[in-house]
C-alpha cells in the first residue's frame, strides 16, 4: 500500500469526522481521493460509515469510487445498507454504484438493509434502482429470507416482507437447507408475516 502523505492523513481524518471543509482543503493540498487507510477503507468509505452526506458528495465531485472496498470487502455502496442511510444512497447513485458487489457474506446492499430493518432504505432502493430483489448470498439466503431469519417479526419487518414482494421477489425460495421464508416465519412465530407470504404463494 502507497505510504500516506500528510495530506492523505488529514483527508482520511476529515472524512471520518465529517468535516467537509477540511475534505475540500486536503484535496487541494494534493491529497488522493483513493488514499487508503490501515484497513484499506477509503475517505468516500469512511463518509458512508459515518452517514456524512457533505464530505461524500464532495469526495464524489473529485471522482472517489463508490465501490472500492475496504479488507471487509465493505465498499461505499454497501454499507448504505447497514446504515439504512437514504440521503446517502441518493448521493451515491449518480456514481452509478455496481449494485451488484457482494460484501463478505455474499450479499448486496439490499440484504442487510432487510435484516436491519430499514423500511425507509428498502423501500427507496427498490423504487429507485434496479437492484436483484432475489439475490442469494454465501449463506443461502435472499434479502426475503433474511429478513425473517435474522428480524424480530416486527412492524418494520412486516413492512419491509410487503414491500419486497411487492417489487417482485420470490416468496417461495428456499434457503440453502430447503427451508422457504414462510416456514421459517411459522417456525418463529410471526403470524402476520406467514399470512402475507401465504397470500402470495
Amino acid at each position: 500500500m502507497p505510504t500516506l502523505s500528510e495530506a492523505d492523513r488529514t483527508l482520511l481524518t476529515a472524512a471520518e469526522q465529517g468535516d467537509a471543509d477540511s475534505v475540500r482543503a486536503a484535496l487541494a493540498a494534493g491529497a488522493r481521493v483513493e488514499a487508503r487507510d490501515r484497513h484499506r477503507r477509503t475517505p468516500l468509505l469512511l463518509a458512508a460509515i459515518g452517514d456524512h452526506v457533505p464530505v461524500a458528495a464532495a469526495l464524489l465531485a473529485a471522482g472517489a469510487d463508490p465501490d472500492a472496498q475496504d479488507d471487509r470487502d465493505d465498499s461505499p455502496w454497501l454499507v448504505t445498507g447497514v446504515t439504512g442511510s437514504v440521503a446517502m444512497m441518493r448521493t451515491l447513485l449518480p456514481a452509478r454504484p455496481d449494485l451488484r458487489r457482494t460484501n463478505r457474506f455474499g450479499g448486496i446492499s439490499l440484504i442487510p438493509a432487510c435484516e436491519r430493518g430499514h423500511v425507509d432504505y428498502v423501500r427507496a432502493v427498490l423504487r429507485e434502482t434496479d437492484i436483484d430483489v432475489d439475490h442469494v448470498n454465501r449463506l443461502g439466503w435472499t434479502a426475503l429470507l433474511e429478513a425473517v431469519i435474522l428480524g424480530d417479526g416486527g412492524r418494520a419487518h412486516q413492512e419491509i416482507v410487503e414491500l419486497l414482494i411487492t417489487a417482485g421477489a420470490t416468496p417461495g425460495l428456499p434457503d440453502g437447507d430447503g427451508v422457504t421464508a414462510l416456514e421459517h416465519a411459522e417456525r418463529r412465530g410471526f403470524q402476520q408475516i406467514a399470512a402475507l407470504l401465504r397470500a402470495v404463494l
